[in-house]
């Protein structure tokens, strides 16, 4: 009985400390927390040292490399070598990602079938002085833009500028119909045992459109302006192989028909330099009679009634409308020019260009829109024509742009490469461009001759830097890449794949008023929309956007390179940190 009254005693404490505590004695607490309410570790981003090219530098501090690597390519003799190092600074170029390139140019215009003799070249220049027209008519009716930036040679650095200066300017030496350099104001050069002095003979008797002689000295003056630093000219640079250059540059005219100049290294396309605008010459007393010649260098050409020694002479200009060129009687070679007028519609807007073609009041026009093109391949219209070109369709990237403040160079280009590859090129060939372009993944383009008897590059996949058909054949893929890109960058994604709103992707796109253009810059908009990065697009008339492309004002922006000669230096030498022509601000 007293061991049953223990026992009851003992459980009645028992049953009192457990009243009393505060935990539930039913269910233990466990050792370690449930793992569910640990916060999830981040995914380390990927390292954007790791994933940039060997080649690359810094495209702002270290751009100083790229401009040394420049001038000893100009200073090569050996030229297997130099061809080697060719390849070396287009490494660098597209190591930096800011040069995304679309597709390799052809190029296509429209010309009534009563007109022949027209001709152009594979840098794009068209050559209209011996154009026939069967209809009986004395003017042929163009249309090649909007209102030129410049007029000046020295200074224009757009195609269709170059087209209004191969008419009206002409220099040592042209391009036939072949594609070939031929004499034009020279007969003949010599060239001394060591490739660096040069003698060039002139016509007799040459004259400039006012009736005054032309003579050597024009040139030795033209040239000297057109590298000075004071000229400021875009193209300045290409005399950088000249001794002297720039501002002591060695040209001399022994004598009224007789030029010399002295290279700092020989040069195998000099032909070709002697037949570019900017080596052409300018009159100097009516360069320097405009008031503000040393503040305006090309204020001189402005209005119509310049002095010029083309083809023809600008006679009357209506800006922003039309132009008007009369053949020049005092041209070396007049009596083969048939057309006495050359008349420009000035307009860059598509539409209103093709119904003025089809209303038969132009006769050659230099831009289709991209909705009309299927049609006229289809109809096989037989006054469509697509000739070859030797350049490359691209966008840039300011290097300088505010989207990669707090970036490393490295992360930054990590995130133009992102942008790059997500970008559908097969698209915008067929459906866009739509006359056999290639889809581009290099900025020298395909069929360039290499300068060593060869060809710079033959194959378009093989030897690019990157498959350009990537986001068609494998879109999951090539997308999970770009994100890897962008988040070694610093940026994070959400669960939808897309950008976190923490970190968002904004910037504007700036390109010229033009359908296929403005069609190419939407379908980009739409490609990089998959990731979540939000690009708007801003249309400009062609002078402005010309000027501020040329300032640096855009984060990236519509480009195209038609080379100035069949060399791989006129790709690479324009992004040295002094070239006018440097839009992505490379060294600046």
């Amino acid at each position: 009985m007293k061991k049953l009254l223990a026992m009851l005693l003992v459980l009645s404490m028992v049953f009192a400390l457990c009243a009393c505590s505060s935990k539930p004695a039913a269910t233990p607490a466990p050792a370690e927390a449930p793992a569910a309410t640990e916060a999830p570790a981040e995914e380390a981003a990927p390292d954007a040292s790791a994933l940039v090219s060997k080649a690359f530098i810094d495209p702002i501090k270290d751009w100083a490399k790229y401009d040394e690597l420049i001038a000893q390519i100009k200073a090569e003799t050996d030229f297997a070598k130099r061809t080697e190092l060719m390849h070396q600074a287009e490494d660098i170029i597209m190591a930096t990602n800011c040069v995304i390139p679309i597709y390799y140019y052809n190029d296509d215009y429209m010309q009534k079938d009563y007109v022949d003799g027209i001709y152009a070249n594979l840098f794009g220049f068209k050559y209209f002085m011996f154009a026939n027209l069967a209809n009986g008519a004395d003017s042929l009716r163009i249309n090649l833009a909007s209102e030129p930036d410049f007029l000046d040679p020295a200074l224009n650095s757009s195609v269709d500028g170059a087209c209004l200066a191969v008419n009206s300017f002409s220099g040592l030496y042209a391009y036939d119909a072949e594609g070939k350099t031929i004499p034009a104001c020279a007969t003949g050069y010599t060239v001394s045992d060591d490739g660096l002095t040069y003698t060039v003979t002139l016509r007799d008797g040459l004259k400039w459109s006012d009736g005054s002689a032309l003579t050597a000295g024009d040139f030795a003056y033209s040239w000297k302006r057109a590298a000075s630093d004071s000229t400021a000219a875009d193209y300045a640079y290409m005399y950088n192989g000249f001794e002297g250059y720039p501002n002591e540059l060695a040209v001399t005219a022994k004598d009224d028909t007789t030029l010399e100049f002295k290279l700092t290294a020989p040069c195998a396309y000099m032909e070709d330099l002697m037949a570019f605008p900017a080596f052409y010459p300018v009159k100097q007393e009516a360069v320097e009679a405009y008031a503000d010649w040393q503040t305006s260098p090309g204020g001189w050409c402005q209005e119509a009634g310049f002095v010029s020694n083309g083809a023809y002479v600008c006679t009357g200009w209506d800006h922003d409308v039309s132009m008007t060129y009369e053949k020049n009687p005092n041209w070396y070679d007049a009596d083969k020019v048939k057309v006495e007028k050359l008349e420009f519609m000035l307009s860059a807007d598509d539409t209103a260009i093709f119904a003025a073609y089809n209303a038969g009041d132009v006769d050659f026009i230099d831009s289709i829109p991209t909705d009309e093109i299927a049609k006229l391949l289809s109809d096989k219209n037989p006054e469509f024509h697509i000739i070859d070109n030797l350049g490359t369709y691209y966008a840039a990237f300011n290097a300088k742009s505010k989207i990669f403040e707090g970036k490393t160079p490295e992360q930054a280009a990590c995130m133009r490469e992102a942008f790059s590859i997500l970008i559908n090129r097969e698209y915008i060939c067929e459906n866009i461009a739509q006359c056999g372009q290639v889809a581009a993944n290099a900025f020298i383009p395909l069929g360039m001759a290499d300068g060593n008897g060869g060809v710079f590059k033959t194959d378009p996949v093989e030897q690019g830097y990157f498959d350009p058909y990537a986001i068609s054949k494998d879109p999951d893929g090539t997308t999970a890449k770009a994100v890897e890109l962008l988040k070694a960058a610093g940026y994070k994604f959400g669960d939808d794949g897309k950008l976190s709103a923490e970190n968002p992707i904004q910037l504007e796109y700036l390109t010229n008023t033009n359908t296929g253009h403005i069609a190419t810059a939407e379908s980009i908009q739409q490609d990089l929309a998959a990731v979540g990065i939000e690009l708007t697009i801003q249309q400009q008339d062609w002078n402005v956007f010309l000027q501020e492309r040329k300032q640096g004002n855009f984060d990236f922006a519509r480009e195209g390179w038609l080379a100035d000669f069949n060399d791989p230096i006129n790709m690479l030498e324009m992004w040295t940190s002094d070239s006018g022509n440097n839009d992505c601000q490379f060294g600046r």
